[in-house]
């Protein structure tokens, strides 16, 4: 079922379901697109300040996406992303680490010069087994209306 921009309401949140980094994973990801030694070389690692192998804030951030997808969300309605604000990267990720995705809706408001779409602003918080945030930031996106905002007229 789809989900419009006046079925959206700020302070709204979901809480995603766990996904298991392991070593692997990280690995694989870091060769590809991170490609820095505590990413990719469990020994160099374990010599770096961070004392072993750590996935890159990158894949964090990716798998944030993954776990919004996956949750259905905003049902059939894409949802565009448009950006990102105040992302950081709190707490090392490390293999065996179990986490999930918070979104909160900040706001979400109609386009002024597209009154078919608004824009929606989410707080993202990634957090491990423990509770840590390992990572936290502000997206924007895009997402239909129902109406073009026009039926008071």
């Amino acid at each position: 079922m789809p989900r419009y921009l006046e079925d959206i309401v700020p302070g709204e949140t979901w809480t995603s379901d766990e996904i298991v980094l392991s070593e692997e994973d990280i690995i694989r990801y870091a060769r590809e697109y991170d490609p820095q030694p505590m990413h990719t070389d469990p020994a160099k690692a374990a010599e770096s300040r961070f004392g072993s192998l750590i996935a890159s804030g990158w894949q964090v951030a990716a798998l944030s996406m993954k776990l919004f997808v996956e949750g259905g969300t905003f049902g059939d309605t894409p949802l565009v992303g448009l950006g990102v604000d105040e992302l950081r990267w709190r707490k090392p990720v490390r293999p065996g680490d179990r986490l999930h995705c918070i979104r909160e809706i900040i706001s979400a408001e109609r386009s002024r010069s597209r009154p078919q779409v608004g824009t929606v602003r989410t707080k993202v918080t990634v957090r491990n087994q423990d509770g840590d945030d390992v990572m936290t930031m502000v997206s924007l996106g895009q997402v239909r209306a129902r109406s073009n905002g026009d039926e008071a007229s």
